[in-house]
């Protein structure tokens, strides 16, 4: 199946504590269906000293599922779902639901 969230769309958190938060997908973990958000899902993390890092209490994302996040629509910023277009040319691109317009350019 095709990918409809990737690495570097603008997604919206549909629900948890960051509900409303939009951000950069940095990073997409198939394997358990989880991506990270710049900026979402925050933890602190205590940071053992290495010799390029010193140690401390680190701020950094941790995963969020894909059923929480949705893509954000192109038009206006808000949740979209996703679809899928063939173009003329044979190309497979992704649709945002809400405005029709491509998310694939």
């Amino acid at each position: 199946m095709a990918a409809k969230i990737k690495k570097g769309d603008t997604v919206v958190v549909l629900t948890g504590r960051d509900k409303g938060k939009s951000g950069e997908v940095i990073k997409i973990v198939t394997a358990d269906n989880k991506a990270l958000v710049r900026g979402v899902n925050m933890v602190r993390r205590h940071q053992k000293q290495t010799q390029t890092q010193t140690a401390g209490i680190v701020a950094k994302e941790a995963p969020i599922h894909l059923s929480n996040i949705a893509l954000a629509d192109p038009a206006d910023g808000k949740a979209t779902r996703v679809g899928f277009k063939v173009k003329d040319d044979g190309t497979k691109v992704r649709v945002a639901k809400r405005s029709g317009d491509l998310i694939d350019g």
